[in-house]
């Protein structure tokens, strides 16, 4: 079955949408609860306009991926759910927006603990600490908001150029032409 990387700094893991999750599972998820807590939480940057996303589980071991670098997320809004395994060290750290000079001047270690999640805007900063011991898995889904990144790609800054694609497209929309009413006499 062929399988694409979760995205382009983890090396182990899998897409949900190629196990055909994403339809029963991660849409109903981000629509019905994570969509409402977001609009609370992040008003600004599209926490209430969520239309999209892109959900993985990665891996982390001895051996194989160990430490995820320092980056930021191509999303608007992201959820990094440790799922298990056993494991030592891995810690997430997390710096300032990817926009800003000084952003990793101090950064901020969060323990990853098995069964909680940690909500964090996509442009922020932040990475893995090299694993010790065992295995970590994590869920971690990037939510975005078409009507937030249509007007400013969140990788680049700049407004984007669309291309057609399949499936969600990076969470890039066309915006639809206004409609006319052909029966409406006027």
């Amino acid at each position: 079955m062929p399988k694409g990387r979760p995205n382009t700094m983890n090396n182990y893991g899998v897409l949900l949408h190629e196990l055909g999750l994403d339809e029963p599972l991660v849409t109903p998820l981000r629509e019905h609860f994570l969509q409402p807590l977001m609009a609370l939480l992040y008003p600004d940057c599209g926490g209430g306009q969520l239309d999209s996303h892109r959900a993985f589980v990665v891996k982390y071991a001895p051996g194989q991926d160990r430490e995820l670098g320092c980056h930021y997320d191509n999303a608007e809004l992201t959820i990094n759910v440790a799922l298990g395994k056993t494991f030592t060290g891995g810690a997430l750290y997390f710096g300032g927006f990817f926009q800003a000079p000084s952003a990793l001047a101090k950064p901020l270690d969060v323990e990853h603990v098995v069964g909680q999640g940690i909500l964090h805007r996509g442009g922020q900063l932040h990475g893995a600490r090299p694993l010790g011991t065992g295995e970590r898995w994590n869920l971690v889904i990037w939510l975005r908001a078409s009507a937030v990144r249509n007007r400013l790609c969140p990788m680049c800054c700049r407004k984007p150029d669309l291309v057609d694609d399949e499936g969600f497209g990076d969470g890039f929309t066309r915006e639809e032409p206004p409609t006319v009413d052909v029966c409406v006499l006027t």
